[in-house]
């Protein structure tokens, strides 16, 4: 059995909630939290196998609950949440601080009618994922979070070109690992970063996310419009849209709806082929947490032609999936936390063209 725990202040959606789960014989309700606060101290009690997560309830919000959970006892959360963008923004943070996966409320409208096995399967995915103490939940003394650790830049090694573009990929646990590596690149950082994270909620929650990347981190983030050059993206920040895939052919970025690759579009497989095959040795990429193996094959075509090439350690991932296949085909020649990955990649620029 699943042993799930419900978090909602809703009554009328609890009660949703527990006849959607009991659909699924192998999926058992143990408890329901209507607060934060009471969500933290049933964890710590019933040890459940999956949270479901609000966000906006009373007295201790769903955020700051999730945080009290990856630290105190790390458990895979699922966030049920609406796409009101207030809501979106903390659903987002909550992912940062190490919820595995989000799922939008019913709309009310004609997506509702299997909205029940969406739930069932979901819970099902996050049960199989092994959470860390999440380094973004991590608290103090005091039970706020932690102030992360300096990062001390590795010692620098000559390269004989400048880095054209950065290429990243990412699934379960991307945005806080993506929030860490582009927070340690330095402000106006010159290659152009070319970003694929796979996001299973609805549009809604997609299209947000590049407004709260954006505000994460500080830097120009935008989705990828269909030929657009990429030397026009010169310190910016470019994501493959939601359930499209992204690739540079002849300079210029491609949108499409190919095939999945592993079941994903966008692919990060696609997006890592295309630059090996574009900017070869004047590339870097970077693969960081998530479940399965989108990512690793591409990583390895990289680095056969020349880029310089990141998997992120599994210390520091929510899941050491994508990373572990990569790391397993000798498709990283450097494993490291994403604030370690960027400082490499800061001293992969020649003197002349930092900023």
């Amino acid at each position: 059995m699943i042993r799930v725990l419900l978090v909602e202040d809703s009554a009328t959606m609890r009660n949703h909630l527990r006849e959607s789960l009991a659909a699924d014989p192998e999926l058992q309700v143990v408890g329901e939290a209507t607060d934060g606060g009471d969500a933290v101290a049933m964890v710590a009690r019933l040890r459940p196998d999956v949270v479901t997560m609000d966000m906006m309830l009373p007295t201790m919000s769903g955020l700051v609950a999730t945080e009290h959970i990856m630290a105190e006892h790390p458990t895979p959360i699922l966030v049920v949440s609406s796409a009101d963008r207030k809501e979106l923004f903390s659903t987002y943070n909550a992912l940062a601080a190490g919820a595995v996966d989000v799922l939008e409320k019913p709309r009310g409208d004609a997506t509702d009618a299997d909205w029940g096995r969406r739930l069932c399967a979901a819970v099902r995915l996050v049960s199989r994922i092994r959470v860390i103490t999440h380094p973004r939940a991590r608290l103090d003394g005091r039970g706020r979070p932690a102030a992360e650790p300096p990062v001390t830049p590795p010692v620098a090694t000559p390269v004989s070109d400048a880095l054209r573009v950065v290429a990243l990929g990412a699934s379960t646990g991307g945005p806080g690992a993506l929030t860490e590596l582009l927070r340690a690149l330095p402000a106006g950082f010159p290659p152009p970063v070319l970003c694929v994270q796979h996001i299973a909620a609805s549009e809604p929650f997609a299209v947000a996310f590049s407004d709260w990347l954006a505000g994460q981190t500080g830097r120009d983030v935008s989705y990828a419009r269909d030929r657009t050059p990429v030397a026009a993206l010169t310190g910016r920040v470019v994501l493959a849209p939601p359930d499209r895939h992204l690739l540079v052919r002849d300079g210029m970025l491609r949108v499409t709806d190919g095939p999945p690759r592993h079941s994903c579009r966008p692919s990060v497989d696609v997006l890592f082929e295309s630059v090996a095959a574009e900017y070869g040795a004047t590339a870097a990429g970077c693969l960081l947490t998530g479940m399965g193996r989108d990512g690793a094959e591409g990583l390895l075509t990289m680095r056969a032609r020349g880029a310089v090439t990141f998997a992120q350690d599994e210390a520091s991932c929510v899941v050491y999936g994508m990373p572990r296949e990569a790391a397993l085909l000798g498709a990283a020649a450097y494993v490291l936390s994403p604030a370690r990955m960027a400082a490499r990649i800061v001293e992969l620029q020649p003197a002349g063209s930092r900023r």
